[in-house]
């Protein structure tokens, strides 16, 4: 008795590859090609790369950064920023004996409006006290909340990336003790203006600026050695 043979379908051949492209305020470089066999179901994908990748500044290694796709053109992926981080391995080398390390996290509606979370931390020179950090903090949430309520989602990642957002804390901070380091370690897209089908990021948040409590997260400095 002859058996049926199966005849095996290959996938391969039925996909084709498109081509991811960062935003404008990234430069809309191509990061990333995806085979797939519908462009519908590249909507809501994720592509990681690095800001090294993109503006060949090897300092910018270790900042890592998440986009996610929205629309298709063609064989094009466009892109936003969903969500950007300081690799572990940059974070642990801030890390010193003797310093005390603190951390602050702050919602932020924009403009054009776009909620994001923004997470920043900061080192000090030295020990310092509980109001200290306390007033570290201020800085914090005010930077944040002031800049998002002026600022257009796009404007708002270049200063979280490239770090002007950063430097704006610190200018501000080191008048309350001195400081080693202050940054944006990270941040989070929570949900866009318009609801595009499998790409606006999953959960609810509040629809107001938060900051910044109640959403502060103090750390204890690290043991003396």
């Amino acid at each position: 008795m002859s058996k049926t043979t199966k005849k095996v379908r290959d996938k391969w051949r039925t996909k084709e590859w498109y081509s991811v492209y960062t935003p404008a305020y990234f430069g809309e470089q191509n990061v990333a090609g995806i085979p797939c066999e519908d462009p519908k179901k590249l909507i809501g994908r994720v592509v990681e790369t690095t800001l090294y990748d993109i503006t060949n500044d090897f300092s910018h290694q270790s900042i890592k950064l998440y986009f996610l796709v929205t629309s298709i053109t063609g064989d094009r992926a466009d892109t936003i920023l969903k969500s950007h981080e300081y690799s572990t391995d940059y974070l642990r080398s801030l890390v010193r004996r003797g310093s005390t390390r603190v951390d602050g996290i702050f919602t932020g509606r924009t403009v054009d409006n776009y909620l994001t979370r923004v997470y920043i931390v900061g080192f000090s020179h030295g020990r310092i006290n509980g109001s200290q950090e306390h007033g570290i903090r201020q800085v914090m949430g005010k930077i944040v909340a002031e800049k998002a309520s002026k600022l257009t989602y796009s404007q708002l990642c270049h200063e979280m990336v490239l770090g002007k957002m950063g430097s704006d804390v610190y200018n501000e901070a080191k008048k309350v003790c001195p400081l080693r380091h202050i940054g944006v370690r990270k941040s989070k897209l929570l949900s866009m203006p318009l609801t595009l089908e499998g790409a606006e990021p999953k959960g609810k948040a509040a629809p107001e600026i938060i900051a910044p409590a109640p959403e502060i997260v103090a750390v204890s400095p690290e043991p003396a050695a």
